[in-house]
């Protein structure tokens, strides 16, 4: 992964509402880190920070340039609004080149497991140590006529060249069980329905108790009237 160019602006408002005023301004609000050095309130335009992030990936590696020195950085946090998807904040950390960093990489499964089977892919990601220059956009894992009962754990996974597993080799990655048949999900439909009781009947006869009661208490009433005037 090569280093993209982005240029940014320096930020001197903080706080929640500076923030939704950068983003009116169509700006993405973003913080750099750096090490012994206190951190960079930064801003980069929304649209192209968006394109970077598409054509990079989660882990982006930006040379941040229009504040002063260029500084290589690696993109560590990128929030996004949880309805509308717009990037809120971004979280970066300057690195150098030739050093090795600690990031998440994205799991993808590929090709058909065999006939009758079930995949479940229990980790999406995978925490690695690479190069900051040659970080992979994602960790494959072949599962093509993987059969029932095949489990593929994180120390198991080939990964890129240069890069070292730091997730627990143990990790439940992709596991690969037996198909559920049409005989076992009509039992498990039957299953959830033993024990339900229909209650409508009994509340319309409770209706019709409470109706035939009122119907009397007003003839009685009426009876107790007619005999009072009269």
């Amino acid at each position: 992964m090569a280093d993209v160019k982005i240029a940014a602006e320096s930020r001197t408002e903080f706080g929640k509402g500076a923030a939704r005023r950068t983003r009116r301004a169509g700006r993405v609000p973003a913080v750099l880190y750096g090490r012994g050095t206190d951190p960079v309130h930064l801003s980069f335009d929304t649209v192209e920070f968006a394109a970077v992030m598409r054509e990079n990936g989660r882990n982006a590696v930006l040379t941040v340039t229009g504040i002063g020195t260029e500084q290589l950085a690696l993109t560590k946090s990128v929030v996004r609004d949880p309805i509308k998807g717009f990037i809120e904040h971004v979280d970066l950390v300057t690195i150098k080149r030739g050093e090795k960093v600690t990031v998440d990489v994205r799991v993808v499964t590929l090709g058909e497991a065999a006939a009758g089977t079930l995949v479940f892919q229990n980790e999406d990601t995978l925490s690695i140590e690479a190069d900051a220059l040659n970080i992979p956009e994602e960790i494959t894992v072949v599962i093509d006529e993987a059969e029932i009962g095949t489990q593929f754990l994180a120390g198991e996974i080939r990964l890129p060249d240069g890069a070292t597993l730091l997730s627990d080799p143990e990790l439940l990655v992709v596991n690969v069980t037996e198909a559920p048949t049409e005989d076992d999900m009509e039992e498990e439909i039957d299953a959830e329905g033993a024990g339900v009781e229909e209650d409508a009947p009994e509340d319309e006869a409770a209706e019709d108790s409470e109706t035939a009661g009122s119907a009397e208490a007003s003839e009685g009433a009426t009876s107790d009237e007619s005999s009072d005037q009269s």
